[in-house]
């Protein structure tokens, strides 16, 4: 598998152990933690995310939860672009744009954003991979069914392990196609975005046969909605932290190389815990 990858001035992502990618949903709508702070606010909290451990700060101006509605490209820049641009000047940590439209991956990468993560797997906007191409920018591919306003109305699968590493070959060769280096691509199967719980329980379940690929893989289970089906409790999306921490735990032991959370100072304890009883085999 792919050992690093390669950012802006001279920066490289190395996959020795895995990493931690701290959400900043810049939205005040998000499933789980929209809230309506300041720029300065925003950067401060991904400072402290820095502080707790974070390897990468992911930043996304558009809620992506299931019924979500599109956001204007103005709206969207001036949510992230204010809070890139902040973060940069104070911190050399590796950040990645959560979008799916091309003017919004270019303003971030010129703001000092590092990499692009697409729900879309580059399949929404005709220009967002040729802009990768050309920025060098190491790019995430996430599958999804349809989109967030539909996703979630009856997915199906008949194998959808199988189904999903298909749609990645896919994605893979048009994306090599549009000049993206291979080596700089990561996967991300989606964990909640067309899915039954019981196809993100499959997921994870079998997340090494993802390895085939031979490309880092992210997976993002965060507070999510099929913890709450395992265990109904009516609580807030932030309380599920334990349910959090045990997905995540299940997926660095299958494979996982990136996991996308918001509680980031108990993910890194609980990384550091488990890695150190492995270290004990």
């Amino acid at each position: 598998m792919i050992n690093a990858l390669k950012l802006p001035n001279n920066r490289k992502l190395v996959f020795d152990q895995p990493l931690v990618m701290g959400i900043l949903n810049v939205t005040p709508d998000s499933f789980s933690d929209g809230a309506t702070l300041t720029s300065e606010q925003f950067v401060e909290k991904a400072l402290v995310m820095v502080e707790q451990g974070a390897d990468i700060i992911d930043i996304g101006g558009e809620s992506t939860r299931p019924g979500a509605d599109p956001v204007s490209i103005e709206d969207e820049l001036k949510r992230v672009i204010p809070v890139i641009e902040a973060i940069r000047k104070q911190s050399d940590i590796p950040i990645s744009i959560d979008t799916y439209k091309s003017e919004i991956a270019r303003a971030a990468l010129d703001s000092g954003a590092d990499i692009v993560n697409d729900i879309s797997a580059m399949g929404f906007s005709p220009d967002i991979a040729k802009l990768a191409a050309e920025k060098k920018a190491p790019s995430v591919l996430m599958h999804m069914l349809g989109t967030p306003q539909t996703m979630q109305k009856n997915p199906h699968y008949e194998n959808c392990v199988e189904e999903i590493i298909g749609f990645f070959e896919e994605r893979i060769t048009y994306c090599t196609e549009a000049g993206i280096e291979r080596s700089q691509l990561i996967i991300d199967p989606g964990i909640g975005f067309g899915k039954r719980l019981s196809d993100n329980l499959e997921i994870l379940a079998d997340l090494d046969r993802f390895k085939a690929l031979d490309l880092p893989i992210l997976i993002g289970v965060s507070r999510k909605s099929f913890i709450e089906k395992i265990h109904p409790t009516g609580l807030p999306a932030n309380r599920r932290i334990g349910g959090s921490i045990a997905a995540v735990l299940a997926a660095v032991e299958t494979g996982a190389d990136i996991v996308r959370v918001h509680d980031v100072y108990e993910t890194v304890e609980a990384i550091k815990v488990w890695a150190a009883i492995k270290e004990m085999n």
